[in-house]
């Protein structure tokens, strides 16, 4: 039987979706163990899952070392990678969006100085509005730039709130809705489309279970 390799994301979203697999009927009882290794196989399934990093999944599925995998929709629209999105599975739900010190305002005759680890997003969310923007690329701690005066604004990934309101800062502009999206290689797709699309009704029945 050939095997479908599943890259998924490690972590906490990676534990919900290995769960959802589980459920669809692709379980891989080893992947449950307490130890360090990275792949799992349930030959009897014909799966092969391994955990990467989060902001990888799609590299290993563009490039067919994964057939499918589980990426954030703001690794999608950031990379632009060339996969097949199939599904949204309605889980690690959150939002890109502009924050700002309390009470920002605007300045449109100057440039806008934007913090952020997702500067295609931000320049694709300014140029629509026309908005001159200098983007400083920052990987970690987004949310000091604005309060040391590096940045006007930041653009980032926001679930709660929380971090933003014990900085002092606030959302000030919702860019995009995020959710985990099951993605696939575009080549390994034809070749393995019956258990990928398996997967995907079984997956798709879950969620519309949560959503009734």
């Amino acid at each position: 039987m050939e095997m479908l390799n599943i890259a998924l994301p490690k972590g906490r979203l990676g534990e919900k979706v290995y769960s959802m697999f589980e459920k669809a009927g692709f379980p891989c009882p080893s992947i449950k163990e307490n130890n360090r290794k990275l792949i799992f196989e349930n030959k009897e399934c014909g799966v092969r899952y391994f955990w990467v990093k989060p902001s990888d999944v799609a590299i290993y599925v563009q490039r067919g070392a994964a057939d499918i995998g589980v990426a954030g929709k703001d690794i999608l629209l950031e990379y632009q990678p060339d996969v097949y999105e199939l599904f949204d599975l309605k889980i690690g739900i959150c939002k890109m969006a502009v924050a700002a010190k309390k009470g920002f305002r605007d300045d449109t005759m100057k440039t806008l100085r934007v913090a952020t680890k997702f500067a295609n997003i931000a320049k694709s969310h300014y140029a629509a509005q026309g908005r001159d923007i200098d983007i400083i690329h920052l990987n970690g701690s987004i949310e000091i730039a604005p309060i040391l005066n590096l940045s006007d604004v930041i653009v980032d990934i926001v679930e709660t709130g929380t971090t933003l309101k014990e900085n002092n800062l606030e959302v000030i502009e919702d860019v995009v809705p995020i959710s985990a999206r099951l993605i696939a290689n575009k080549a390994n797709f034809k070749f393995k489309s019956e258990p990928i699309e398996k997967i995907v009704k079984c997956l798709s029945q879950q969620t519309e279970a949560k959503n009734d």
